[in-house]
């Protein structure tokens, strides 16, 4: 026990005694992706492919919607009306209705988007027969 303490002291008073520092400045290199920047068009080309998939199952919904909404933005009513109609081919009323809250509480203070969603989906909302929050009165807190 003793020699290992005497161990610790000597190595602590080596450390103490050294006349250089043992650190090196940093060099000043970011690790930025140099990758493709992928455009607004194909984002949302990738997100309708992804919910026009034939065999998509409810997880692959949810996870893609909580992966969509995740971003900073309200998505493009053409990706919404994919996921609706991946929500009818589920017969899943439940999260195509979730899907249009999540759309308003997206929209946020920009009170004149979440209309502008609804009026573009409008035809498809009539074609599924998917009812919007406001027409079912859930939308009141």
């Amino acid at each position: 026990m003793f020699r290992a303490a005497l161990r610790l002291s000597v190595s602590g008073a080596r450390s103490l005694t050294r006349s250089r520092p043992q650190y090196t400045a940093s060099v000043a290199a970011r690790s930025y992706s140099h990758g493709k920047q992928e455009t607004d068009e194909e984002f949302d080309a990738r997100w309708v492919t992804y919910f026009n998939k034939p065999d998509i199952d409810a997880w692959e919904l949810r996870k893609g919607m909580n992966t969509l909404i995740g971003y900073d933005l309200v998505p493009e009513p053409k990706i919404l009306e994919a996921a609706l109609r991946a929500c009818r081919r589920l017969n899943d009323l439940a999260s195509a209705i979730r899907i249009l809250e999540a759309v308003k509480d997206k929209a946020g203070p920009h009170k004149e988007i979440y209309p502008y969603v609804l009026q573009e989906l409008r035809p498809a909302l009539n074609e599924l027969g998917i009812p919007t929050p406001e027409e079912l009165d859930i939308d009141k807190a």
